[in-house]
């Protein structure tokens, strides 16, 4: 059965077919809405290998199940209250391509930063706000 990315079923559909996707350690998380799915993972003491084994776990599972993980739409986040040299980790691949660092994405609506700060989040909200803000004003001078 095929689902376009509009049909109210496909983010049901993509649950279903997911459901088995859980990771190997409980350090990890995998928080799958609609037809998105995010790792979440915890390195301690500089312990890198649950986090490679479920990189590796994920994408083979994807392999497995004959869907594609998009290197170029994934983005890896890293979150230090230590301050210790956060980009000197091993860098993430999949299939051969590497994944980009970023200090801050949108996740479901609301933007998340490596400092876990909500500047980036509350100047989007004012912003968005503002251009409320002025359409009703417009509005309003024409009524």
């Amino acid at each position: 059965m095929v689902t376009g990315k509009s049909c109210v079923l496909s983010p049901l559909f993509y649950s279903l077919f997911t459901h088995d996707c859980a990771p190997p350690h409980n350090s990890n998380i995998v928080i799958k809405y609609a037809d998105d799915t995010t790792m979440v993972g915890q390195i301690s003491n500089n312990k890198e290998s649950a986090y490679k084994e479920e990189i590796r776990s994920l994408t083979a599972w994807c392999a497995i199940n004959n869907l594609t993980l998009t290197a170029m739409k994934t983005k890896e986040l890293i979150v230090d209250f230590l301050r210790s040299n956060s980009r000197g980790h091993f860098s993430v691949n999949i299939n051969g391509t590497k994944v980009e660092w970023v200090s801050s994405f949108k996740f479901l609506g609301v933007y998340i930063s490596e400092d876990l700060s909500w500047h980036q989040d509350i100047s989007a909200l004012v912003k968005k706000a503002q251009q409320r803000l002025f359409l009703l004003r417009s509005l309003k001078k024409k009524l």
